[in-house]
């Protein structure tokens, strides 16, 4: 399906890795392990492999836990080890992650065209308040929307028919900017237009549909909303 801008009203975004940049997780890392590249990747798709599965076996835990537990797991597979308080450190990294260039920019642009502008994000409350503060982006959403509130994470369609709600948009007018695959997948199965930010130029998955768009930044997005 072609991506139809007429049709949006809205726009949501993901936070890690759409609005903020995780790769600071692995600079923590680097402080504690000779090659912290294996292990950051590990860590990162470990943390989202239990937000898949804690779906499925009706186990919700906030995305701190879960990250938690991810870092542990990357660690000890690793044969690293670390203190308690230094591997609290690592994941405190997700607190103060930077904003990428083009994001208050283009989330001005938004606004002053008169879009409602929200993230949608599997991060707790805890986390999302700290990155929205951090990023300074307050002023310019309407809302954060976390996972937290329904208990279930994404591609779940749950989050996202409760995300129009909390809108009050209708979900067809919803387009969702994220750079992750699973979740333009998730938002178009729940009737949103699905738009994949590819900020590192990655191959699109050959599962599932394409994304309605891909753009590489989200000044891209916003210019193909012609504002």
């Amino acid at each position: 399906m072609a991506f139809d801008p007429t049709r949006v009203s809205t726009v949501t975004f993901d936070s890690y890795s759409t609005l903020v940049d995780v790769d600071a997780a692995e600079k923590a890392l680097a402080e504690h392990v000779s090659d912290p590249e294996p292990v950051s990747k590990l860590w990162r798709a470990r943390s989202l492999e239990y937000t898949f599965v804690g779906n499925h076996i009706d186990d919700y835990r906030p995305f701190y836990e879960v990250n938690r537990a991810a870092l542990q797991y990357a660690l000890n597979a690793s044969d690293v080890s670390v203190s308690e308080s230094d591997r609290d450190g690592i994941l405190s990294v997700y607190h103060e992650l930077d904003v990428f260039d083009d994001v208050r920019d283009s989330i001005e642009r938004l606004q002053s065209a008169g879009y409602g502008c929200y993230v949608v994000s599997n991060g707790n409350p805890e986390m999302l308040d700290s990155m929205v503060e951090h990023a300074d982006i307050g002023s310019l959403l309407d809302g954060v929307i976390s996972a937290d509130e329904v208990e279930t994470f994404k591609p779940d369609v749950e989050l996202y028919r409760h995300a129009a709600a909390r809108t009050g948009t209708p979900i067809d007018e919803i387009a969702h900017a994220t750079a992750a695959w699973f979740d333009v997948m998730g938002a178009q199965h729940a009737g949103m237009q699905g738009v994949w930010v590819d900020r590192k130029s990655s191959p699109w998955e050959p599962f599932g549909p394409e994304p309605d768009v891909t753009v590489p930044n989200l000044t891209e997005l916003v210019d193909q909303l012609g504002v």
